[in-house]
């Protein structure tokens, strides 16, 4: 019983408002949200889409309104299985599902118009508080392609139940014409020639004898030395028809008995497989002995006929009887042999005479030209595109030399349809000689076969093959595949640089006997995991016969129908990234040892530097006080020395030269002071320091030398604006370079100094540049050593390029000099840009 607990929809409100109706609407799955009536509260965007329809016209309405019975279904109970589904959720509160069923939907396009679908539905109950059923949602998937699949495949297996039962209904009805014939027939399976199939006529030649499922020389090994050998042999060989005409073959009818002097008639033909391959050997035999035996006795007794004409004639009109009873046997013989033909699955027809009009067309011939009227017209007239072929003269040979002509996948442009376009179709034929009584060609018997979708598909296969050599082939990577037997069954080019012999050499060799055996005793482990079903890949140094070689290998293995065929072999030659990797690897050995080197010895030299720092502070430190005693000293004994010693020359002499020793002392020890600072701290707070700002104050501080000197300043800094520096270092930098250019300049010349700036790549790049004394090559080595100094007339410590190379290397720069004696000099310094 529908619980009618839900609120009633009133006029101005169909429905009650959903919570999260805008989440509802954007879920994946085909929803429905349906209320105690069945009327259509909500619905996702999905089932929208995929009903075709959208939701102002569904909303508010009944579900089996909006989606009514479909008339053109007088099947359907589609309406009648959603409405029960819904009344079962309604009365039992539980969800329940229809796992398949057909309910068609309008086709919004076309008016009265339904489409095909069928679905798997679930309807879940939404549960209030008080244990009733307020909504319904209704979950559905179209599931049309799934059934229509399973349809088409139950229809697929009845049209093959369908042919196969056809088929064996045709084989059956063949067989027994075949056993109720009365000529003599057989057929011989393979190069071994096996009875597969005999007649009773032919059975009854060898009475007592065993012959099916046995080859024709184990059967009657009698007949191996004898002209039958070579003439099958050769029909097998060369699929070429034979008739022997009383031919003598002694064999025994029985087992075990002598041998008897037998002359048949026989034919000999080849049977082909759809290929165009010869696969047996069809015989049609008579023993013809005791007509040849009594026309030999005819011949003998050719002097007595006269004796025995009387009786001859007595006996006409006997032999005259049997005659006609003959002549019905052998009609009677050609029309079991006509409907033998009219039967047979293959294509046959019989064309009369020279004109080849089409006497017999069985059905399986007439269904390749559907709709073409071939029986009683002449070959040319019913098929008129055949004339420019090489039909006619194919038939022309065949019917006037007698001789059988089998053709194998010949190409002919025809119509299947009167009137229709011309197609190329792919032949497999034979044509066989009809001889009448007189042994003369009377027609041709044609056995035919379409193998248009056989060869399209070969060539399919070797274009494909063939492409597949010419890429694999111009690929430096062995590529090949090996069967269970581990044969090559395909090679690329690559064997043969690889190996020396040629491709064709390769293929049917074992793995062992094309890479040798220590290279296979490497490998035969992968091979054997390959052959279990197992993907294997691994590099390792194979020794082949023509060397080792580093190889990176993949085997692939080939499974068919869960058994493991072969596998496929990639294999690459890496010995050069190998041997690279290995000589890397070398070196990055030696490259950690001189490393290791390198870093004890940088810390034997921070240690030295270290201790060489302690020693100079200690000593610029020490120092200051004896100087400074030796100072107050001096000037006690010029108090205390007569005025008239003062006066001397050779004493003021000696006092000038120990005050001046003292002054270069104390510039030495403030000097020394001033490397100690700069090495106990070599991290300035950095700051955006003027270029311009810093160069020129330092010119106003040399502004008395500049202007003693004469000295023309140039300064050209407009590019670099700025610096991220430490403004003392680099003021630091810009007066002992600047100071030394003033101070070193050349007598002979006007000095001249630029100083510039330029962006440089990572740096900011300041030059200092004069035309004065200049260094030597063997000089500039030397130049940023501490009190290294190489002019006596100018005063100096020789610290001031030593503290400018330490500034800026502990910047992160890096400071060059370009100079000629009697030139000038160039000081570049390159400051970090971050």
């Amino acid at each position: 019983m529908i619980n009618k607990s839900f609120p009633a929809a009133s006029e101005n409100n169909p429905f009650q408002p959903v919570p999260f109706q805008k989440v509802f609407e954007a879920q994946a799955a085909l929803q429905l949200l349906l209320s105690p009536e069945w009327n259509i509260i909500g619905a996702t965007d999905a089932y929208l889409r995929e009903c075709m329809t959208e939701r102002e016209s569904i909303v508010g309405k009944s579900i089996f309104d909006v989606f009514p019975e479909n008339p053109e279904n007088h099947d359907s109970s589609a309406t009648s299985k959603l409405r029960r589904s819904l009344e079962q959720v309604f009365a039992t509160g539980k969800p329940h599902q229809i796992k398949s069923f057909r309910y068609d939907i309008p086709d919004p396009e076309r008016s009265g118009i339904f489409l095909e679908r069928f679905w798997c539905t679930t309807n879940t109950p939404v549960i209030a508080e008080n244990g009733n059923v307020i909504y319904i949602i209704h979950e559905t998937t179209n599931i049309s392609d799934e059934v229509k699949a399973r349809e088409q495949l139950n229809e697929s297996k009845e049209r093959e139940r369908q042919a196969l039962a056809q088929a064996e209904q045709q084989r059956i009805r063949l067989e027994r014409l075949l056993e109720q014939a009365p000529a003599a027939f057989a057929m011989l399976e393979g190069p071994a020639f096996t009875y597969s199939v005999l007649n009773n006529a032919y059975q009854q030649l060898f009475p007592g004898r065993e012959l099916v499922g046995l080859p024709l020389f184990d059967a009657l090994p009698e007949l191996r030395n004898q002209v039958v050998y070579d003439i099958i042999h050769n029909v097998y060989n060369t699929g070429e028809t034979f008739e022997g005409k009383e031919v003598l073959i002694p064999v025994a009818r029985y087992k075990d008995q002598p041998l008897e002097e037998i002359y048949w008639n026989f034919i000999y033909q080849a049977l082909y497989d759809a290929d165009g391959k010869v696969t047996g050997i069809l015989i049609f035999a008579l023993d013809v002995t005791e007509f040849l035996v009594a026309r030999r006795q005819v011949e003998k007794t050719a002097s007595a006929l006269q004796d025995l004409n009387r009786k001859l004639e007595e006996r006409v009109e006997d032999r005259t009887k049997e005659l006609r009873v003959a002549q019905a046997d052998a009609l009677n013989k050609k029309q079991q042999l006509e409907s033998l033909f009219m039967q047979a699955p293959s294509a046959i027809c019989i064309l009369d005479g020279p004109d080849h009009i089409y006497q017999l067309v069985n059905p399986v011939y007439q269904k390749i030209f559907p709709g073409r009227e071939l029986l009683g017209k002449p070959l040319l007239e019913a098929l008129p595109e055949l004339e420019n072929s090489t039909i006619p003269e194919i038939l022309k040979m065949v019917y006037q030399a007698g001789e059988t002509y089998v053709a194998g996948e010949l190409p002919l442009m025809l119509a299947r349809h009167e009137g229709g376009p011309l197609e190329q179709i792919y032949w497999s034929f034979t044509y066989q000689p009809r001889h009448n009584g007189e042994g003369k060609v009377d027609g041709i018997l044609v056995f035919a076969h379409e193998v248009t979708n056989q060869v399209e598909v070969r060539k399919t296969i070797e274009s494909s093959a063939q492409q597949l050599r010419l890429v694999t082939d111009s690929l430096p990577v062995l590529i090949s595949y090996l069967n269970k037997e581990e044969k090559y069954k395909f090679a690329n080019r690559a064997y043969e640089s690889w190996f020396n012999m040629k491709v064709e050499d390769v293929l049917d060799k074992t793995a062992l006997e094309v890479v040798g055996v220590k290279a296979y005793d490497k490998a035969k482990a992968y091979i054997k995991r390959a052959l279990a079903g197992e993907q294997v890949n691994y590099e390792t140094a194979m020794p082949y016969p023509s060397g080792v070689r580093y190889t990176n290998t993949s085997f692939v293995p080939d499974v068919r129908d869960g058994e493991v065929a072969g596998f496929y072999a990639l294999i690459s030659d890496v010995t050069e990234q190998v041997e690279s990797r290995m000589a890397l690897e070398r070196r990055e050995q030696e490259a950690k040892a001189m490393a290791e080197k390198l870093a004890k010895a940088n810390q034997r030299l921070m240690q030295t530097n270290n201790d060489l720092d302690n020693f100079i502070y200690t000593a610029s430190h020490d120092l200051k006080a004896p100087i400074s005693n030796i100072e107050m000293l001096v000037e006690e004994l010029l108090v205390e020395l007569p005025a008239e010693s003062l006066d001397q020359k050779e004493v003021s002499t000696i006092i000038n030269m120990i005050r001046g020793a003292i002054g270069r002392f104390k510039k030495t020890i403030s000097s020394l002071t001033e490397i100690t600072k700069l090495q106990k701290d070599n991290r300035e707070t950095l700051a955006t320091v003027s270029i311009a700002d810093v160069v020129s104050e330092v010119v106003l501080d040399l502004d008395k030398l500049i202007e003693k000197t004469g000295t023309q300043i140039e300064i050209a800094v407009g590019d670099c604006t700025t610096a991220s520096f430490s403004e003392k270092n680099l003021r630091s930098i810009i007066y002992n370079l600047l100071s030394n250019a003033i101070k070193y300049r050349h007598p002979a010349k006007e000095p001249r100094v630029t100083v510039s700036c330029e962006i440089k790549q990572d740096y900011l790049l300041v030059q200092v540049q004069d035309n004065g004394l200049g260094i030597g090559s063997k000089q500039q080595a030397r130049l940023f050593t501490m009190f290294r100094r190489f002019h006596d007339h100018v005063e100096g410590s020789g610290v001031g390029l030593y503290m400018v190379k330490r500034i800026i290397d502990n910047a992160g720069g890096k400071i060059e000099v370009s100079s000629e004696e009697g030139v000038g000099s160039i000081f570049r310094v390159y400051i970090p840009l971050s």
